[in-house]
């Protein structure tokens, strides 16, 4: 049986995507006018932000309701990366007032679906048949 990853490895990028992700939002939202650069920072910054701060929250939920098999680094990093794409997606829909109850749930619904087939097709093992040859001719 594998063993869960530890939580020290993800301490400091999770920390430093974090700050810097807010710190950078706090100085795009007060220091800039809405230029295009200043726009595709933001959406950089949130995502980051959103990221780094929802890697220990999906790292405390893996740890306290395991898989079977339990999930290692990869699967943790890309659960918490869903998390800023879903954030930064949302944010970019708004810009033009595309957002409503629908696409929010929608847009959920097909990231939580795309990452289920992923961790069933990491689940999945894919076994050579043995073939016994009793027939000698």
């Amino acid at each position: 049986m594998e063993e869960s990853p530890n939580f020290k490895p993800f301490g400091l990028s999770a920390f430093a995507l974090a700050v810097i992700g807010w710190g950078g939002l706090y100085v795009v939202l007060t220091q800039t006018l809405p230029f295009v650069w200043s726009r595709w920072g933001f959406f950089v910054l949130l995502f980051m932000a959103l990221t780094g701060t929802s890697l220990p929250i999906v790292f405390y939920f893996h740890r306290r309701f395991p898989a079977e098999p339990p999930a290692n680094g990869d699967v943790i990093i890309r659960q918490a990366t869903w998390v800023g794409v879903y954030g930064a997606t949302l944010a970019w829909l708004q810009l033009g007032q595309l957002v409503t109850l629908y696409i929010i749930l929608g847009l959920a619904g097909g990231l939580i679906a795309a990452e289920y087939f992923i961790r069933i097709r990491e689940k999945a093992t894919r076994r050579q048949p043995i073939i016994h040859d009793d027939n000698p001719s």
